[in-house]
């Protein structure tokens, strides 16, 4: 029984020892880790295994544990303050497409074939080659490709146009149940979003997901699929309105004989177009 029990705490132990030293060394996904990061959680496991079932001398243990903790951490700071080393360690990247050309002979140094390369830009959700530039295979394995100039997507940027800043959406129902902490940082509160869901007809135990944007509006999805929600439209009848109401100045400008009046209208219909210009950004985009 003392042994199944011993087997038991040292693992215990060594579990939160290897765990605070993967932590140490980096906080990369397995996909994005470096080769020898990756070999050093390896090495650390195996070792910690051994220890676990008292197959290694703990203080030997230890020794290895240290010194494959130490390594990584040594070595990412002078790969940090030498490029040689970096290099060295981690390797370099490779070129794969240039101006649109396969480097036929890259793709032979890293092994590749023609159709991992198109795997790998479809991936990217790339499908024709011809629409790449230039494409490099990252020391972790990963293939970054830039589109030529008229293959781009169009931006808002491109069209000279302005957009409204986007924030975090957040969750504020999950599961049926309200998360107050997200709703008090949007300003809002359980009233609120009560009255919304009372707005669409839904009941809060039948929400799976809610969530609300920056600009307010509340986006549900529902336990129940079959139930058709209305999207939200504030912004939009909000903009609506404003136009309504400055199209009602203009008329009532053309309307009157009052030349003081007139002149009132003509200033108010000019001033609310030129705020529906500078909030056109934000209320329909």
């Amino acid at each position: 029984m003392q042994e199944p029990l011993a087997v038991i705490i040292r693992s215990l132990s060594l579990f939160v020892l290897v765990w605070l030293a993967t932590r140490l060394i980096g906080k990369r996904t397995i996909s994005r880790v470096k080769p020898f990061n990756f070999m050093s959680y390896i090495v650390l496991a195996i070792v910690a295994t051994l220890m676990s079932l008292n197959l290694v001398n703990l203080i030997s243990g230890f020794i290895v544990l240290l010194t494959w903790l130490v390594l990584p951490i040594a070595l990412e700071y002078l790969s940090i303050k030498s490029e040689v080393i970096h290099q060295l360690i981690n390797g370099k990247e490779t070129v794969l497409i240039k101006h649109g050309k396969i480097m036929e002979e890259n793709l032979i140094q890293l092994r590749m074939t023609g159709e991992d390369l198109l795997a790998e830009l479809r991936s990217k959700n790339i499908f024709n080659l011809t629409d790449v530039e230039f494409a490099v295979m990252e020391t972790n394995g990963e293939l970054n490709a830039y589109l030529k100039s008229d293959k781009k997507p169009v931006t808002a940027h491109d069209l000279s146009r302005k957009v409204a800043p986007q924030a975090e959406p957040q969750t504020v129902i999950m599961d049926g149940n309200i998360l107050n902490e997200p709703l008090f940082s949007l300003g809002l509160n359980q009233e609120w979003l009560k009255v919304e869901l009372e707005k669409m007809e839904v009941d809060l135990k039948n929400v799976f997901l809610g969530q609300v944007d920056s600009s307010g509006d509340l986006f549900l999805d529902l336990f129940d699929d079959a139930v058709e929600l209305p999207q939200p439209k504030v912004k939009e009848l909000l903009f609506a309105n404003l136009q309504k109401v400055q199209a009602d100045l203009s008329a009532f400008s053309l309307q009157t004989d009052d030349k003081k009046a007139k002149g009132m209208y003509l200033r108010d219909s000019q001033k609310l177009e030129n705020l529906l210009d500078k909030l056109r950004p934000y209320l329909l985009n």
